[in-house]
């Protein structure tokens, strides 16, 4: 039984068609890597997973348990942040809260569901978030502002709060696009090290070498649709078609 199943899945805006018949799966432990030009329905795809849109038809599963689906009743406020619960998301944009310290962004959606016995609660969830910042190589920012962060730290900060919710997928929009390129490594580095941990994982990227190297499969998108789907090298191989070699060659040269 696959960790995803997506089936056919479609979204429109208005008249634009901007995911069409989408259908792929994740085992548990893969890194999928999905590539793509922008417009091609990349982000789309990864918001509908995350529920932050809502598709025209399709359905989606997570351990074999039915998550979404177009054909059934509209799913209330409460249903829909249980079942986001299932997918952790890291933005392009790093979208921690300034008024916290690292500590605090991690703890802060953790704590605010605690009822009981508080004291004890809180005492395990910064315990939690400790030995995730240790992960990730920001234990001793603990204490720190985002302000007082660079932006690599601070994705990599954006990668532990995701982390915080133990979701059984964890997906990353273009992690690295915000950032300079001399601060790209150290977040990939975080992100090599949660595959190699077996974290299921997808990933929307423009870094054609590290897809290649962290990747199990890599899905390629165009015009909505998947037009390639397979092992790294496989797609790199040259044989995809004209449409990914010619998009693989400019993003490499870049």
């Amino acid at each position: 039984m696959s960790t995803l199943e997506v089936k056919n899945l479609e979204k429109s805006f208005g008249k634009t068609e901007v995911l069409k018949d989408i259908s792929f799966s994740v085992e548990k432990g893969e890194v999928i890597s999905i590539l793509g030009s922008s417009g091609s329905g990349k982000t789309t795809l990864l918001r509908c997973l995350n529920f932050l849109e809502t598709p025209n038809a399709g359905e989606i599963l997570v351990n074999g348990n039915k998550i979404f689906s177009a054909n059934d009743k509209r799913l209330s406020d409460e249903e829909i942040r249980q079942r986001r619960l299932n997918f952790g998301l890291v933005f392009q944009q790093f979208n921690l809260f300034p008024q916290y310290t690292v500590l605090g962004n991690l703890t802060l959606a953790a704590k605010l569901k605690v009822k009981d016995d508080r004291q004890k609660a809180f005492a395990e969830i910064e315990e939690k978030a400790l030995d995730i910042l240790h992960s990730v190589g920001l234990y001793e920012k603990k204490d720190h502002y985002p302000c007082q962060l660079s932006g690599g730290q601070q994705q990599r900060v954006a990668i532990a709060r995701a982390l915080m919710l133990s979701p059984e997928i964890l997906c990353f929009d273009e992690p690295t696009s915000a950032l300079d390129p001399e601060l790209t490594g150290e977040v990939l580095a975080v992100i090599k090290s949660l595959a190699a941990r077996k974290m299921t994982m997808i990933i929307v990227t423009h870094e054609m070498a590290f897809a290649r190297e962290v990747s199990d499969r890599i899905i390629f998108m165009d015009g909505g649709v998947i037009a390639a789907c397979g092992t790294p090298d496989e797609i790199f191989s040259g044989n995809g078609g004209d449409r990914i070699n010619k998009f693989i060659s400019a993003m490499s040269n870049k």
